[in-house]
């Protein structure tokens, strides 16, 4: 039995807990080896690693000495933990790199996620996770042979107000869903690598439609069972010689939940999702920007919320890397895994498919 004592005893020993905690070393850092330094990479995600707790830059990949070394300066990397390509598989001696953020054209994914798996790293890439079902396929397969996490950077799925938009969804609080339109397009410049088909795969399905996408995917809590698409190139400029310039989908849920987008390298036909139930309803708009997201609903029990989101880039990227930084340090399974890239892509191809051939398919 308890005593006066033994709690007397215990409640010293917890008064003396945090002291002690902050005389133990701080936990392990996850280290990151950057794998080019695109926009994404300069702009976004390494800042956003700055910020997180649990994770810290220590290599990086890139075609550009020099650009490689002033980077290298500002995040405190050792100039030794500098590859080029050519020698990208020399990562496996660097036991400091425990992961790879892969920011390569969608066309590299594959076999840079590939060679990390080999080289026993963890592999964070960004989406979309490849060109083909079958490139997915290979990442999938590659990482589960090495043992290896491979996460699929899916950032909105790690945003606060994405993950109230579908607990709203979810919940009853706009009713039963029936129905979402969800649109991503902006007016791409002349000379873009995404507008080379080798190297994108496709046009702006694969860039930024992946997002309506997703979307639609998180929003329902189900994979579509059929869809219907077309696509267009329509400007005369010469832009759209390899790639689409427009492309708009119909998508139908098992729930009979109905769900248009559309998505265009051509215009800026919107950056935004809204989902529609039998009693409200949830928007954002913006929706799948850095910065700037816009927060609107209509719920069942009448009220109404119009807010702006402060949740300036680099924070969506901080989240995304301290949650598969703690993947790895846990041992735990990512929300976005290689299959849920793999699930968008299969998605993809079937649109295109449909596209084409001009018909609705099963999926």
């Amino acid at each position: 039995m308890s005593t006066r004592r033994d709690f007397l005893k215990t409640t010293a020993a917890a008064t003396l807990l945090p002291s002690v905690i902050r005389a133990q070393a701080p936990a392990r850092k996850i280290g990151y080896c950057i794998v080019g330094l695109g926009r994404i990479s300069l702009n976004q995600f390494m800042p956003g690693i700055a910020g997180t707790q649990n994770s810290r830059i220590v290599a990086i990949v890139s075609g550009h000495r020099d650009k490689a070394e002033k980077t290298a300066a500002l995040y405190g990397v050792s100039t030794s933990a500098i590859y080029d390509y050519g020698h990208y598989d020399d990562i496996a001696k660097n036991p400091d790199i425990d992961a790879v953020y892969i920011a390569l054209p969608n066309g590299m994914h594959a076999e840079y996620t590939v060679r990390a798996a080999r080289a026993g790293k963890h592999v964070l890439s960004e989406k979309p996770m490849a060109n083909t079902v079958r490139e997915c396929e290979q990442m999938v397969a590659a990482c589960k042979q090495a043992q290896r996490k491979l996460m699929i950077a899916y950032r909105c799925r790690y945003q606060g107000t994405h993950l109230r938009a579908v607990q709203i969804c979810h919940d009853g609080s706009i009713g039963d869903l029936r129905f979402i339109e969800a649109t991503f397009g902006f007016n791409i410049a002349k000379g873009e690598w995404r507008l080379t088909k080798k190297l994108a795969g496709g046009g702006p399905l694969m860039d930024v439609g992946i997002y309506c996408l997703n979307a639609c995917r998180y929003l329902t809590g189900e994979e579509p069972r059929s869809l219907s698409a077309s696509s267009s190139v329509v400007s005369p400029d010469g832009r759209f010689t390899e790639v689409e310039e427009n492309v708009f989908w119909n998508m139908r849920f098992p729930s009979g939940v109905v769900a248009t987008c559309a998505t265009s390298y051509g215009s800026n036909c919107g950056n935004f999702f809204k989902a529609v139930g039998t009693k409200g309803w949830v928007q954002m708009d913006p929706a799948y920007s850095y910065d700037g997201l816009r927060f609107k609903a209509h719920l069942a029990a009448g009220l109404d919320i119009d807010t702006p989101v402060d949740d300036a880039s680099p924070k969506q990227f901080t989240r995304e890397a301290d949650h598969f930084s703690q993947c790895i340090l846990e041992n735990k399974d990512p929300r976005t895994p290689g299959e849920e890239g793999l699930r968008d892509m299969k998605l993809i191809e079937a649109i295109y498919k449909s596209a084409t051939a001009d018909k609705p398919v099963a999926v």
